[in-house]
């Protein structure tokens, strides 16, 4: 009855923290973003007489819903699209900007763009051990005098934060595509492992992106 007991019990914690885990991530991702915005905005707020608790966190919740309304009509997309080429003319700026964005895109599944376009596995980092990652580009790598080598990009997110991670320049020969979409690529990932499918197989005959005319970032 005891062993039961603790059996029944151990089996329902362990329900309560997968529906847990994940919404309490998810919250801190954003409480952290919304604070962060709120520290910018509310000074202004504070100079125009408005200081209440929840005001700036209301305007950045407007601020959020205007910029989308903006980019679902022309003239909107427009002046988004202007801002966007302004950061990308600001030295430094443009960088940070740039490499956020392409990030964040990276992400986004189903959209246009720089994105993960194909899960791979390789042997790292030693041989005999394999890492499930994701080909983000392909290039060549020039070693002194030698001829140079094809290579491929590869990201290894790290659990729970997909954006940080390990990148690695992977001989083509060693890399393997495997029969996955990226987004089950990234469940696998991201939940250790925990979410997998029964086996994992590799695409036969189906060459790299850059193989066939388009880069990873196409």
């Amino acid at each position: 009855m005891i062993r039961r007991t603790w059996e029944w019990l151990r089996s329902t914690f362990t329900r309560g923290l997968v529906i847990l885990v994940p919404v309490a991530i998810t919250f801190y991702i954003l409480k952290t973003i919304f604070v962060s915005l709120d520290q910018i905005i509310w000074p202004v707020l504070k100079r125009l007489g408005l200081d209440f608790p929840g005001l700036g966190f209301a305007s950045i919740v407007v601020l959020v819903l205007l910029v989308g309304l903006l980019s679902r009509n022309l003239i909107g997309n427009i002046i988004l699209k202007g801002i966007d080429s302004l950061m990308r003319r600001i030295p430094i700026v443009r960088t940070l900007y740039s490499a956020i964005k392409e990030v964040l895109g990276a992400f986004s599944m189903g959209k246009e763009g720089k994105s993960f376009r194909s899960v791979a596995v390789v042997e790292y980092p030693r041989k005999g051990i394999y890492s499930v990652g994701f080909a983000t580009n392909n290039l060549q790598i020039q070693k002194g005098t030698q001829a140079s080598e094809d290579v491929v990009a590869i990201y290894f997110p790290h659990p729970p934060n997909p954006t940080s991670g390990v990148l690695v320049f992977v001989p083509r020969r060693d890399v393997h595509i495997l029969e996955m979409t990226v987004e089950d690529g990234l469940k696998l990932a991201l939940s250790a492992g925990i979410i997998a499918p029964e086996a994992v197989r590799e695409r036969r005959g189906v060459p790299l992106p850059s193989e066939t005319g388009e880069s990873a970032g196409s």
